[in-house]
């Protein structure tokens, strides 16, 4: 039996419905009580997991938290470290001590920084470089876990994603959409980039495929779409998904950037400026995985 975190999250619910069409035995954790649901309480380093690791022989964990970097909320280090890092090790210590045969960890691909040289995607055996403090905590969580591998024998594997897209899901993503359907000329026309991102139901289907896959055991793996966007082609695919026109202006990058820092948005600009590749190759190759939909058949799903 599996044992899913962070279960009523964007991915979580994804993934639970996954598990149900293939009918695959699991137990979803959560920190409320609810119906259906292994309540857990808040996640930190003294969370008591007795109960949601009973009879449990694979864990994934994908509960953390994050910033909003739409609502330009700033980072709580101690929150990131608590959650992120003690929250993770405390669980897997306790799912090693249980008897639990493999963990799976949904990591970041911000562990390698925060944007990419043009023509050098990441790829999983990078200097990792987290700027980020929710980066940070996730690099050490997987630190942590790594070692608690090599000292308890129970299998590790980590998946750094990208930006994560599907229906309803929130963040920058939401707030794009919403600017393409609203049908306001959007100065993003001269970007010349190209960023990777995973939609959920790859990234679930490929969670399944790190829980299960004997190659997996004590890997890296990139996650990711097969293709890279620009963000103005990425606009011209969400309005055809939404059946709304493209309205791109052309505006120089410095500009906006420009702008931004202005508007105190620099972050969430750098967002759809900036080059972030990632090389799923070696993820493909290693586990025999196709990402199940391309983006077009992604975001048709999405609206």
């Amino acid at each position: 039996m599996l044992l899913v975190t962070g279960a009523t999250g964007f991915v979580g619910q994804d993934l639970q419905q996954e598990l149900c069409t293939r009918g695959t035995a699991f137990r979803a954790a959560s920190r409320s009580n609810r119906h259906g649901y292994s309540p857990v309480g808040d996640i930190n380093g003294a969370t008591d997991w007795c109960a949601a690791l009973s009879g449990i022989e694979i864990v994934i964990h994908l509960a953390a938290t994050n910033q909003n970097v739409v609502a330009g909320s700033g980072e709580d280090r101690a929150l990131l470290r608590t959650v992120n890092v003690e929250g993770t090790v405390n669980l897997a210590r306790q799912a090693a001590a249980s008897g639990v045969r493999r963990f799976v960890f949904l990591s970041t691909i911000k562990v390698h920084g925060e944007r990419t040289a043009e023509g050098h995607p990441f790829r999983q055996d990078d200097v990792p470089n987290p700027v980020s403090g929710y980066a940070v905590s996730k690099l050490e969580a997987e630190r942590s876990l790594i070692a608690l591998s090599g000292s308890s024998g129970m299998e590790i594997v980590i998946i750094r994603a990208p930006l994560v897209y599907g229906r309803d899901v929130g963040g920058s993503f939401r707030a794009l959409t919403k600017l393409v359907k609203s049908g306001i000329p959007l100065p993003l026309g001269s970007i010349r980039n190209r960023r990777s991102m995973v939609y959920v139901e790859n990234l679930s289907d490929l969670i399944l495929s790190a829980a299960l896959h004997p190659a997996a055991a004590g890997q890296i793996l990139l996650a990711g779409d097969e293709e890279a966007v620009s963000t103005p082609e990425l606009v011209r695919r969400l309005a055809a998904a939404t059946g709304c026109p493209a309205r791109l202006l052309p505006c120089p990058t410095l500009a906006l950037r420009g702008l931004a820092a202005i508007a105190g948005k620099t972050e969430l600009v750098s967002r759809l400026t900036d080059w972030l590749e990632v090389d799923i190759t070696p993820t493909r190759t290693l586990l025999d995985w196709t990402p199940p939909f391309d983006m077009g058949q992604a975001l048709k799903r999405c609206f």
